[in-house]
């Protein structure tokens, strides 16, 4: 910071010098027009009448129309008036010439302190800010500037600063949230694993024991492919589009909710789809995962007899269901990973919880945004807005 400080005070303190340098030039040219003749009026009624210095030679004839209307001189005190004002006027402006390089270096000697000190004012809050980012590290995000100052760009920058760490702060902390989570349910299903191996094998080794075993140990495998899948599928989203290509997503859409038809009969749910023709640009693969996601979910969490409505428009794509009454202050968290709506039970088919949170990475990476609201009688309506075009 010393660096831009010195660089401040010589633009300060230049400019508080060429002021000074051109306001006592201005002085000594206004002084300097009018002096001998200003001198010679006020000397020429003084010298007595007759004074002549023979010999000596006369300066110079001065303006004199203006001591012509008040005073009528004789040739000799002319001559002798013109000669004292003209040693009077140069000794006057040498005078005011020494006095003002005295003043000068004064002036300029006094500029550049204050250059420095009004500098050093002004960077102060660059100090607070630069001391305070060296200063942050994971343990004390909390910190924030608080930068007391009047309104100006530099607490602009100090506020747009705190804002930046709070952003910060929040994305440390779903990471690891999103850590903590990934580890415990990865932990989870191989506890089962472990516990099945061990408790049922250890006294009835017989073959229905052994059949359930496999069994129990193949639901959780299933269980532990799909949350890595879905763990691999939000990181690769998270990184954004490595391709792009031209994208049908009311095809998609049709696709979705056919591969999905037997589940949706086999749960007694209805699924209509409402579709325009729209195209996307961005990936085939992901945004099936998006909208594979969005019909699942509202076939898995509904109950019987109820409907699932998707749509598709110039807008995105819209996915609204029945089912179990939702808070709606909770539904914002729904898009964090492993949130869930209700507390896991660790049923059969019931998903890591990562469904939403994938939909809103994959919405992102293809410049949109996903949001939801909780219906009045209960059920879910998730939109994913999208650059589309027809």
């Amino acid at each position: 910071m010393n660096g831009e400080r010195a660089r401040l005070t010589a633009l300060y303190g230049g400019l508080l010098v060429l002021a000074g340098v051109l306001l006592m030039g201005g002085v000594y040219l206004l002084v300097s027009e009018d002096l001998y003749a200003n001198v010679l009026m006020a000397v020429a009624p003084t010298v007595p009448a007759g004074a002549v210095q023979r010999g000596v030679e006369v300066a110079p004839a001065l303006p004199t129309s203006a001591l012509a209307e008040t005073a009528v001189l004789q040739p000799g005190q002319y001559a002798m008036a013109q000669r004292v004002s003209t040693v009077a006027g140069d000794a006057a402006l040498n005078q005011l010439l020494t006095v003002s390089a005295i003043s000068l270096a004064a002036y300029s000697a006094l500029s550049v302190a204050m250059a420095w000190w009004m500098a050093g004012r002004v960077l102060r809050p660059v100090g607070v800010i630069t001391a305070r980012a060296r200063r942050l590290s994971g343990s004390n995000l909390h910190e924030r500037l608080a930068l007391k100052a009047p309104p100006g760009e530099l607490k602009e920058l100090a506020d747009t600063f705190d804002g930046m760490l709070d952003r910060i702060e929040e994305l440390v902390a779903a990471r690891q949230r999103f850590a903590a989570n990934a580890a415990h349910e990865l932990r989870t299903p191989l506890a089962v694993q472990r516990a099945a191996a061990e408790i049922g094998l250890a006294d009835d080794p017989s073959p229905e024991k052994v059949a359930w075993i496999r069994d129990k140990l193949i639901d959780t495998a299933a269980d532990s492919e799909q949350l890595i899948e879905g763990l691999l599928l939000l990181a690769v989203s998270d990184e954004g589009l490595r391709r792009r290509e031209r994208v049908a997503l009311d095809e998609t859409t049709a696709e979705v909710a056919g591969r999905l038809a037997a589940e949706a009969k086999a749960r007694s749910v209805t699924v209509e789809v409402s579709s325009r023709p729209v195209a996307v640009e961005g990936d085939a693969v992901l945004l099936d995962h998006l909208v594979h996601n969005l019909v699942a979910n509202a076939v898995r969490h509904n109950h019987p007899g109820g409907t699932v409505r998707v749509t598709v428009g110039a807008g995105g794509l819209e996915v609204s269901n029945t089912g179990p009454v939702v808070d709606p202050a909770t539904v914002p968290l729904l898009f964090e990973p492993f949130r869930r709506a209700q507390a896991r039970r660790h049923a059969p088919g019931e998903g890591a919880g990562l469904g939403l949170s994938i939909v809103a990475s994959v919405a992102r990476a293809h410049g949109g945004e996903a949001s939801a609201r909780a219906n009045p009688g209960g059920g879910l309506t998730a939109r994913v807005a999208l650059p589309t075009r027809r």
